[in-house]
């Protein structure tokens, strides 16, 4: 069952700065509750864990990239109906389908813009609900 409010954010970035800049935004800016995981393994070990409402997920990542980490997670009973939104600067209208195609609500261009970061976010999760 998907939660009537977006309170946590699980979000999956290989570059420090570029997460450090993103759970800023989201816990300051937001007032999300923040996860972060360095690798697509890592979110597999430990995103059940901290019950995601959503989950941002880098595309392009060393080891396991964003769309395979994405099905990796869609085999996890307690994440299967989690919403995803790709991060990346791979958007154009033929990548951001084929993101789509895979299972994600829609995709955030990077680079973002840290002030507003949270209300996209935000505005996202609220259209993919319906």
């Amino acid at each position: 069952m998907a939660a009537s409010e977006l309170k946590r954010i699980y979000y999956v970035e290989d570059e420090p700065d570029i997460q450090a800049v993103a759970q800023l935004a989201l816990e300051a800016i937001g007032g999300f509750s923040v996860g972060i995981a360095s690798s697509g393994q890592e979110a597999l070990d430990k995103a059940a864990a901290f019950a995601p409402d959503l989950i941002l997920l880098d595309v392009m990542m060393p080891g396991m990239d964003g769309p395979t980490t994405l099905k990796k997670l869609r085999d996890i009973p307690a994440l299967a109906q989690t919403p995803i939104i790709f991060m990346t600067a791979k958007v154009q209208p033929q990548e951001v389908a084929e993101y789509q195609s895979l299972g994600a609500i829609d995709v955030i261009a990077k680079p973002f813009d840290p002030m507003s970061l949270a209300d996209t976010v935000r505005q996202k999760w609220t259209t993919a609900r319906g």
